[in-house]
């Protein structure tokens, strides 16, 4: 999913359904993880989607000492330019009072 299609997605839901909550958050952590999500009032009740954008990670190092008592750090690097993109799709469980991921495997999407 590209950030283009994430806004026509998202226009389609503000013209077409009851919008809840739409926010977008920023954290340092990761690199500079961004997360935008949409709430609302869908054909099958209230659902969330969830679009993340993250820098690609370039190399992983583990910095670790021989000595006894020593701890173990993972280094991340990441890319300035390159980003991943991820969509996640939430229902509203209404028995668990807790969002639910959609498991996109039960769906024919060819």
């Amino acid at each position: 999913m590209i950030p283009e299609k994430w806004e026509s997605i998202v226009g389609h839901i503000k013209d077409n359904f009851s919008v809840l909550e739409h926010e977008k958050f920023s954290s340092a952590d990761d690199g500079g993880t961004e997360i935008e999500h949409i709430i609302f009032d869908g054909p099958l009740g209230r659902m969330k989607l969830e679009f993340i954008i993250r820098p690609v990670v370039l190399d992983k190092k583990t910095v670790f000492s021989r000595r006894v008592g020593s701890e173990t750090k993972v280094e991340y690097v990441y890319s300035p330019d390159e980003k991943s993109y991820r969509l996640v799709p939430y229902k509203w469980d209404e028995d668990a009072d807790d969002w639910r991921e959609i498991d996109l495997k039960n769906f024919n999407l060819a």
